[in-house]
């Protein structure tokens, strides 16, 4: 089992070392902004290395929205960031599932998902995987509730999509994790990465907020469980830095298994 931590960009190998990480996820650029990577100095070490890399795409980043002003360059940012991924041997792209805004229908994001994945291929194709993960609120949410989540598989399966599961946000935004991962592939078939991160915010909350494990709202046991039933490498995007995330790497392989 592969249990790795989400750290900052400038030199994740050398983070990945100071935590026992198997796996790093970071973000090429800054979370909250529209601007395209640049290449890495060190894209061959990365693209070597034996700790595996993904990328997480900036927050920013909405192709379900029925704004124009929004959908479209998220679309283009989301192929940039999937290049430049590639380019470093990335396993996968992270991205949020969006939402399309209070009084907007919500079936218009699912075909706009859709779209984005269309507009992919007629860009010359994903170059990595694009891992869809599920968020703990947003007004009309593609992928808060399991219902809705269903929704949009039926317009992104055909695609390839891939699904990341987050623990916080899930539990946050009303999923019982007692079960979680039947419930979840019985949907999208397949779990490729956990986000294995406790909750400050209480069940249901809407909140995205994390807590290391056993710190939080959720018990320990249920992340490890969920873990464990999927069978996908796992990472922690807890506080604490080295000495918080290095604790929850420990206890998940200790609990759940190598």
């Amino acid at each position: 089992m592969r249990i790795g931590a989400h750290v900052d960009p400038a030199d994740p190998l050398d983070a990945a070392v100071a935590r026992g990480a198997d796996a790093v996820q970071f973000f090429l650029t800054d979370p909250q902004g529209y601007k395209t990577p640049k290449p890495r100095e060190d894209a061959a070490i990365l693209r070597e290395s034996d700790v595996d890399i993904y990328i997480h795409a900036p927050y920013i980043v909405n192709v379900a929205s029925p704004n124009n002003r929004i959908r479209i360059p998220s679309r283009k940012l989301l192929m940039a960031h999937a290049r430049a991924a590639a380019e470093l041997g990335a396993k996968g792209l992270i991205v949020h599932g969006g939402h399309v805004g209070r009084d907007a229908d919500l079936a218009a994001g699912f075909e706009n998902w859709r779209k984005a994945f269309e507009y992919a291929e007629k860009d010359g194709g994903l170059p990595v995987p694009i891992l869809i993960e599920n968020t703990a609120g947003g007004d009309n949410a593609c992928a808060r509730r399991f219902d809705d989540l269903a929704r949009l598989w039926d317009a992104v399966a055909g695609f390839g999509a891939g699904f990341c599961l987050d623990t916080c946000h899930a539990f946050a935004g009303g999923e019982d994790l007692v079960g979680i991962v039947d419930r979840v592939k019985a949907i999208t078939g397949r779990i490729d990465l956990i986000h294995a991160n406790d909750s400050k915010g209480g069940f249901d909350s809407g909140q995205d907020r994390h807590d290391n494990l056993g710190s939080g709202k959720i018990g320990t046991d249920l992340v490890v469980a969920a873990i464990r039933a999927s069978g996908a490498p796992a990472v922690v995007e807890t506080p604490g830095g080295v000495e918080g995330q290095t604790a929850d790497i420990a206890l998940l392989r200790e609990q759940a298994g190598r």
